[in-house]
């Protein structure tokens, strides 16, 4: 079931609630069911907001690569990809998905650049390959916003669950790789 039939049966399974809490009122004001309907659709935006918050990304300390430039745009990255989560999870408008989606990517490809630049200038030693995984990251970014326009809507989910992924095991993976070797180069 996608997020659109789901908002579609929530909003439908709430109106049914407050028919039958209406109902309810109209054979006594203390009938405890009515009253007990109130709490649960009381508590359904509450238990909504915590699974949602569940999905979101959170900067932990452990994702630090120890260099504060790389480490803030590692922020903005999840940042923005919780703004297109948001976007999917919402059912929000096209444009609205689309203009998350290339913030996202176009922020990605201005980090993998500063990124690579500085690897550059301190001759990283596996700044090759470094590159090679950015650009096969690029590559299936490609294939993804292809899928989206063909699927729309319905690809958003296998591309956010990618993009996660990817950039918490690039972060604490080949990224934390590079933090010894600029350090040492005096990078900050």
């Amino acid at each position: 079931m996608n997020n659109r039939q789901k908002s579609l049966l929530y909003a439908a399974i709430i109106g049914l609630i407050i028919v039958a809490i209406f109902l309810g009122f109209l054979s006594s004001i203390t009938n405890p069911v009515s009253w007990l309907l109130i709490a649960v659709l009381l508590l359904i935006p509450m238990l909504d907001r915590t699974r949602r918050e569940e999905k979101k990304i959170v900067w932990k300390e452990e994702y630090s690569v120890g260099i504060e430039s790389l480490d803030q745009d590692h922020k903005t990255l999840i940042d923005l990809l919780n703004k297109f989560i948001t976007a999917y999870d919402f059912a929000m408008s096209e444009s609205f998905e689309r203009e998350a989606l290339d913030e996202l990517i176009a922020y990605t490809k201005y980090h993998f650049e500063r990124e690579e630049a500085l690897m550059l200038k301190h001759h990283y030693p596996d700044v090759v390959e470094h590159k090679a995984e950015h650009k096969k990251m690029f590559e299936q970014v490609e294939k993804f916003e292809d899928l989206y326009i063909d699927k729309g809507h319905e690809a958003l989910e296998e591309i956010s669950q990618f993009l996660t992924n990817w950039l918490i095991n690039h972060i604490n993976g080949t990224d934390k790789a590079y933090t010894k070797h600029l350090t040492q180069c005096g990078v900050k």
